[in-house]
Protein backbone atom coordinates (compact mmCIF):
# COMPACT_ATOMS: atom_id res chain seq x y z
CA UNK A 1 0.00 0.00 0.00
CA UNK A 2 1.67 3.32 -1.06
CA UNK A 3 2.20 6.06 1.11
CA UNK A 4 -0.16 9.18 0.83
CA UNK A 5 1.66 11.94 -0.90
CA UNK A 6 2.51 15.16 1.63
CA UNK A 7 1.47 18.66 1.30
CA UNK A 8 4.40 20.30 0.26
CA UNK A 9 3.87 23.24 3.05
CA UNK A 10 4.51 20.88 5.63
CA UNK A 11 6.89 17.86 3.92
CA UNK A 12 9.93 19.78 5.63
CA UNK A 13 8.13 20.67 9.17
CA UNK A 14 10.40 18.39 11.62
CA UNK A 15 7.69 19.88 14.37
CA UNK A 16 7.47 17.13 17.17
CA UNK A 17 10.20 15.31 15.10
CA UNK A 18 13.49 14.62 17.49
CA UNK A 19 16.57 14.00 16.03
CA UNK A 20 20.31 12.77 16.78
CA UNK A 21 23.57 14.38 15.05
CA UNK A 22 27.10 12.90 16.15
CA UNK A 23 29.51 15.10 16.24
CA UNK A 24 26.58 18.09 16.25
CA UNK A 25 28.54 21.01 17.69
CA UNK A 26 30.91 22.27 14.94
CA UNK A 27 31.58 21.95 11.26
CA UNK A 28 29.49 20.10 8.93
CA UNK A 29 27.28 18.72 12.34
CA UNK A 30 26.69 22.35 13.60
CA UNK A 31 25.22 23.19 10.07
CA UNK A 32 22.80 20.23 10.26
CA UNK A 33 22.06 20.93 13.83
CA UNK A 34 20.99 24.12 13.28
CA UNK A 35 19.13 23.76 9.85
CA UNK A 36 16.51 20.74 11.57
CA UNK A 37 16.05 23.21 14.56
CA UNK A 38 15.16 26.14 11.95
CA UNK A 39 12.73 23.18 10.73
CA UNK A 40 11.31 22.67 14.37
CA UNK A 41 12.85 19.42 15.50
CA UNK A 42 13.97 19.01 18.52
CA UNK A 43 17.41 18.07 18.39
CA UNK A 44 20.25 16.67 20.55
CA UNK A 45 23.93 16.26 19.68
CA UNK A 46 26.78 14.54 21.47
CA UNK A 47 29.96 14.80 21.45
CA UNK A 48 33.31 14.69 23.69
CA UNK A 49 33.77 18.31 25.36
CA UNK A 50 30.35 20.39 25.87
CA UNK A 51 30.30 23.34 23.24
CA UNK A 52 30.46 26.89 24.80
CA UNK A 53 27.93 27.94 22.20
CA UNK A 54 25.55 24.75 21.34
CA UNK A 55 23.20 24.60 18.09
CA UNK A 56 20.56 27.20 18.23
CA UNK A 57 18.21 28.68 16.30
CA UNK A 58 14.08 29.88 16.56
CA UNK A 59 14.65 29.99 20.13
CA UNK A 60 15.65 26.68 20.28
CA UNK A 61 19.07 24.63 21.49
CA UNK A 62 20.35 21.49 20.68
CA UNK A 63 20.66 19.59 23.69
CA UNK A 64 24.18 18.09 24.16
CA UNK A 65 25.00 14.45 25.76
CA UNK A 66 28.52 14.10 26.31
CA UNK A 67 29.65 10.75 24.54
CA UNK A 68 32.65 9.18 22.62
CA UNK A 69 30.99 7.48 19.99
CA UNK A 70 33.53 4.74 19.79
CA UNK A 71 32.49 3.68 23.34
CA UNK A 72 29.09 1.53 22.86
CA UNK A 73 28.16 2.58 26.55
CA UNK A 74 28.05 5.87 25.66
CA UNK A 75 26.01 5.16 22.27
CA UNK A 76 23.38 3.77 24.40
CA UNK A 77 23.47 6.44 26.92
CA UNK A 78 22.77 8.68 23.73
CA UNK A 79 19.90 7.07 23.15
CA UNK A 80 18.23 6.20 26.27
CA UNK A 81 18.66 10.33 27.39
CA UNK A 82 17.43 11.17 23.74
CA UNK A 83 13.90 8.60 24.62
CA UNK A 84 13.27 9.60 27.98
CA UNK A 85 13.62 12.85 27.92
CA UNK A 86 11.34 13.06 24.06
CA UNK A 87 10.35 9.65 24.06
CA UNK A 88 11.46 8.63 20.67
CA UNK A 89 14.03 9.26 17.72
CA UNK A 90 13.04 9.98 14.61
CA UNK A 91 16.26 10.75 12.38
CA UNK A 92 19.87 9.85 13.48
CA UNK A 93 22.90 11.35 11.67
CA UNK A 94 25.58 9.90 11.68
CA UNK A 95 27.93 12.78 11.11
CA UNK A 96 30.97 12.37 13.65
CA UNK A 97 34.57 11.02 11.91
CA UNK A 98 37.33 12.49 10.44
CA UNK A 99 41.10 11.62 10.29
CA UNK A 100 44.43 13.31 10.89
CA UNK A 101 47.06 12.37 7.56
CA UNK A 102 49.29 9.59 8.23
CA UNK A 103 51.52 7.95 5.83
CA UNK A 104 49.86 4.69 4.45
CA UNK A 105 53.01 3.35 4.42
CA UNK A 106 54.22 3.64 8.38
CA UNK A 107 50.61 4.52 9.48
CA UNK A 108 50.62 2.08 12.47
CA UNK A 109 47.54 -0.81 13.02
CA UNK A 110 46.44 0.91 16.40
CA UNK A 111 45.74 4.43 14.43
CA UNK A 112 44.46 2.45 11.75
CA UNK A 113 42.35 0.32 14.11
CA UNK A 114 41.16 3.84 15.90
CA UNK A 115 40.33 5.61 12.66
CA UNK A 116 38.26 2.88 11.07
CA UNK A 117 36.54 2.86 14.53
CA UNK A 118 35.69 6.34 14.61
CA UNK A 119 34.40 6.40 10.82
CA UNK A 120 33.03 2.60 10.64
CA UNK A 121 32.22 0.54 13.71
CA UNK A 122 30.83 3.74 15.70
CA UNK A 123 28.25 4.44 12.67
CA UNK A 124 26.99 0.94 12.62
CA UNK A 125 26.66 0.56 16.78
CA UNK A 126 24.69 3.88 16.52
CA UNK A 127 22.32 2.47 13.76
CA UNK A 128 22.06 -0.64 15.63
CA UNK A 129 21.28 1.55 19.25
CA UNK A 130 18.78 3.89 16.90
CA UNK A 131 16.67 0.98 15.01
CA UNK A 132 15.66 -0.70 17.56
CA UNK A 133 13.74 2.46 19.06
CA UNK A 134 12.69 3.38 15.32
CA UNK A 135 11.22 -0.19 15.00
CA UNK A 136 8.95 0.32 17.82
CA UNK A 137 7.31 3.17 16.37
CA UNK A 138 4.75 3.84 14.15
CA UNK A 139 6.42 6.03 11.59
CA UNK A 140 9.42 4.46 11.93
CA UNK A 141 12.51 6.13 10.99
CA UNK A 142 15.61 7.43 8.86
CA UNK A 143 19.29 7.09 9.88
CA UNK A 144 21.73 9.59 7.46
CA UNK A 145 25.62 8.11 7.08
CA UNK A 146 27.85 11.00 6.12
CA UNK A 147 30.10 9.41 3.90
CA UNK A 148 33.11 11.49 1.95
CA UNK A 149 34.25 11.80 -1.73
CA UNK A 150 37.54 9.83 0.24
CA UNK A 151 35.88 6.99 0.22
CA UNK A 152 34.94 6.71 -3.75
CA UNK A 153 38.19 7.63 -5.32
CA UNK A 154 42.11 7.61 -4.19
CA UNK A 155 42.75 9.32 -1.01
CA UNK A 156 47.00 9.47 -0.28
CA UNK A 157 47.59 10.36 3.18
CA UNK A 158 44.54 9.22 4.97
CA UNK A 159 43.99 5.46 3.68
CA UNK A 160 42.52 4.23 6.54
CA UNK A 161 39.64 6.78 6.41
CA UNK A 162 38.78 6.24 2.58
CA UNK A 163 38.57 3.05 3.45
CA UNK A 164 36.49 3.63 6.06
CA UNK A 165 34.18 5.85 4.55
CA UNK A 166 33.59 3.17 1.65
CA UNK A 167 32.74 0.83 3.77
CA UNK A 168 30.00 3.56 5.39
CA UNK A 169 28.71 3.52 1.71
CA UNK A 170 28.29 -0.52 1.66
CA UNK A 171 26.91 -0.50 5.13
CA UNK A 172 24.38 2.20 4.39
CA UNK A 173 22.90 -0.29 1.46
CA UNK A 174 22.96 -3.41 2.97
CA UNK A 175 21.22 -1.78 6.40
CA UNK A 176 18.74 -0.42 4.30
CA UNK A 177 17.44 -3.61 3.42
CA UNK A 178 17.82 -4.99 7.01
CA UNK A 179 15.94 -2.40 8.46
CA UNK A 180 13.02 -2.17 5.84
CA UNK A 181 10.57 -1.27 5.90
CA UNK A 182 9.83 0.84 9.10
CA UNK A 183 13.84 2.44 8.55
CA UNK A 184 15.42 3.90 5.75
CA UNK A 185 18.87 4.37 5.50
CA UNK A 186 20.61 6.58 3.17
CA UNK A 187 23.90 8.19 3.05
CA UNK A 188 25.28 11.71 1.74
CA UNK A 189 28.73 11.60 0.22
CA UNK A 190 30.46 14.88 0.68
CA UNK A 191 32.98 16.63 -0.94
CA UNK A 192 35.30 19.96 0.06
CA UNK A 193 33.33 21.73 2.87
CA UNK A 194 34.42 25.07 4.26
CA UNK A 195 33.84 24.91 8.04
CA UNK A 196 35.47 26.64 10.98
CA UNK A 197 38.81 24.38 10.38
CA UNK A 198 39.53 24.94 6.31
CA UNK A 199 42.82 26.92 6.74
CA UNK A 200 43.77 24.23 8.34
CA UNK A 201 43.49 22.04 5.95
CA UNK A 202 43.83 24.84 2.59
CA UNK A 203 45.52 27.54 4.15
CA UNK A 204 44.46 31.48 3.89
CA UNK A 205 41.68 32.36 2.24
CA UNK A 206 43.24 32.29 -1.37
CA UNK A 207 44.26 28.59 -1.04
CA UNK A 208 40.74 28.20 0.04
CA UNK A 209 39.39 30.08 -3.59
CA UNK A 210 41.57 27.86 -5.11
CA UNK A 211 40.27 24.78 -4.35
CA UNK A 212 37.08 26.03 -5.11
CA UNK A 213 38.26 26.74 -8.47
CA UNK A 214 38.79 23.21 -8.76
CA UNK A 215 34.87 21.93 -8.40
CA UNK A 216 32.84 22.26 -11.34
CA UNK A 217 30.31 24.77 -9.65
CA UNK A 218 33.29 26.95 -8.76
CA UNK A 219 33.62 26.74 -5.00
CA UNK A 220 33.52 24.38 -1.72
CA UNK A 221 30.20 24.09 -0.15
CA UNK A 222 29.03 25.83 2.99
CA UNK A 223 27.87 23.63 5.95
CA UNK A 224 24.22 24.50 5.12
CA UNK A 225 24.61 23.02 1.67
CA UNK A 226 25.09 19.67 3.37
CA UNK A 227 22.81 19.96 5.85
CA UNK A 228 19.42 20.83 3.24
CA UNK A 229 20.37 17.80 1.79
CA UNK A 230 20.20 16.17 4.87
CA UNK A 231 16.79 17.44 5.84
CA UNK A 232 15.34 16.83 2.56
CA UNK A 233 16.26 12.95 2.57
CA UNK A 234 14.72 13.19 6.00
CA UNK A 235 11.90 14.36 5.05
CA UNK A 236 8.38 12.30 3.34
CA UNK A 237 9.57 14.27 0.00
CA UNK A 238 12.52 11.83 0.36
CA UNK A 239 10.04 8.41 1.32
CA UNK A 240 11.09 6.19 -1.55
CA UNK A 241 14.90 7.15 -0.92
CA UNK A 242 16.73 4.20 0.97
CA UNK A 243 19.79 2.04 0.29
CA UNK A 244 21.71 4.69 -2.10
CA UNK A 245 24.32 7.82 -1.47
CA UNK A 246 23.40 11.75 -2.99
CA UNK A 247 26.54 13.31 -4.06
CA UNK A 248 26.38 16.36 -2.44
CA UNK A 249 30.03 17.74 -3.86
CA UNK A 250 29.29 20.35 -6.40
CA UNK A 251 30.28 18.13 -9.87
CA UNK A 252 32.92 16.07 -8.42
CA UNK A 253 37.09 17.57 -9.40
CA UNK A 254 37.85 18.79 -12.90
CA UNK A 255 39.42 15.88 -14.31
CA UNK A 256 43.10 16.57 -14.44
CA UNK A 257 43.61 16.48 -18.23
CA UNK A 258 41.86 19.96 -18.80
CA UNK A 259 44.82 21.11 -17.02
CA UNK A 260 47.21 19.80 -19.59
CA UNK A 261 44.55 21.30 -22.47
CA UNK A 262 45.16 24.05 -24.94
CA UNK A 263 41.60 23.35 -26.67
CA UNK A 264 38.28 24.09 -26.24
CA UNK A 265 36.78 20.55 -26.35
CA UNK A 266 36.37 19.25 -22.96
CA UNK A 267 35.61 15.74 -23.62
Amino acid sequence: MSEPTPPLDSALDFAGKVVIVTGGARGIGRGISERFLEAGAAVVICGRTEPDDPPTADGRTAVFVAADVRDPDDVDTVVSETVARFGRVDVLVNNAGGSPPADSATASPKFSTSIITLNLIAPLVFAQRANAVMQEQAEGGVIINISSVSGIRPTPGTAAYGAAKAGLLNLTQTLAVDYAPKVRVVAVTVGYVRTEQAHLFYGDEDGIEAVGRTIPIGRMAETSDIADVCVFLASPLARYVSGTSVLAHGGGENPAYLEGSTGDIKG
